[in-house]
């Protein structure tokens, strides 16, 4: 069979390409540039590329259909993976809980482990027995803590803090898709929410804590998470010391303090917060079984 050519002669049609065949070629490419799930990353780049849901692409592959018209945007796309550009950034969404939130250069892409420091602070709002308990995230990034409490928790009155610019674009449009009602301040988490001073119930944070001479072994971490958001000093507690005070701050008495970390930092931070007088320190697992977060309760 064929076409007309613009200039009126017959041509024949493109060759086509199944659409299985394209994703698996696409997983081969990804696989050899080290990506870590070169086929669950292909597949949903070719959702993303050609409009379809995950389910309607493995019901294309599985019925033998062609690739849809336009494949070079595909490719694109699997070049900039192959590069190590984070997937998120290629989508323009990160899946979080239940949320599926808008992200890319210049914010902290939420990690699936973050979900369970979500849990922690959710917990401990859901066990405050006042009709509308307040809860604080500071330095919010994309929203994902702050979002998680609202949603989840919605007689809580959120307050989120961010002061990095880039960022709190993100999170401003995340908060306006998701929880119009909770509130998001351009302030520093130091100085940040003054007049909530002992009103608060639940304090969280997924604060930069990598230390200022490790780097980070992936490249999507490297070179495209904000520096900002990654590093906390020397030993990674700088900004963990400072949420120890503010959380003394705005805490009232028996309040809930959730801190994020990396695996090796759960005893040095437990010590951190019994020097300064928080009590019942403990810190909890992900589900890789690798520390992830610590909690203490305001004396």
């Amino acid at each position: 069979m064929s076409t007309l050519s613009p200039s009126g002669a017959p041509r024949a049609h493109e060759a086509s390409v199944r659409l299985s065949t394209l994703v698996a070629r696409a997983t081969e490419t990804l696989a050899d540039a080290g990506v870590p799930s070169p086929d669950v990353d292909a597949e949903l780049l070719a959702a993303h590329a050609f409009g379809l849901t995950r389910g309607a692409l493995a019901a294309a592959a599985i019925r033998g259909d062609d690739a849809p018209a336009g494949t070079a945007a595909f490719d694109e796309l699997i070049a900039r993976r192959a590069a190590r550009e984070p997937l998120q950034h290629l989508t323009g969404l990160a899946p979080f809980r239940h949320l599926e939130l808008r992200v890319g250069p210049g914010v902290f892409v939420p990690r699936p482990e973050t979900e369970m420091v979500a849990q922690l602070a959710i917990d401990a709002l859901r066990a405050v027995p006042d009709a509308a308990p307040t809860a604080v995230d500071l330095g919010t990034g994309s929203g994902a803590l702050a979002l998680a409490m609202a949603t989840e928790v919605p007689h809580a009155r959120v307050h989120a803090a961010e002061n990095a610019v880039d960022a709190f674009i993100w999170a401003k449009e995340n908060f306006a898709a998701h929880a119009p009602g909770a509130r998001l301040a351009f302030i520093d988490l130091a100085s940040a929410f003054p007049e909530l001073d002992g009103e608060v119930a639940v304090l969280v944070s997924n604060p930069p804590y990598v230390p200022d001479a490790a780097v980070p072994r992936d490249p999507e971490v490297r070179y495209w998470d904000p520096p900002s958001a990654l590093y906390g000093g020397e030993d990674g507690l700088d900004v963990v010391r400072t949420l120890s005070q503010v959380g003394l701050r705005l805490l009232r008495p028996g309040g809930t303090l959730v801190i994020e970390h990396g695996e090796w930092q759960g005893a040095p931070i437990r010590e951190l917060l019994a020097r300064d007088g928080w009590r019942a320190t403990a810190t909890h697992p992900d589900l890789t079984m690798r520390d992830r977060a610590t909690t203490a309760l305001r004396p």
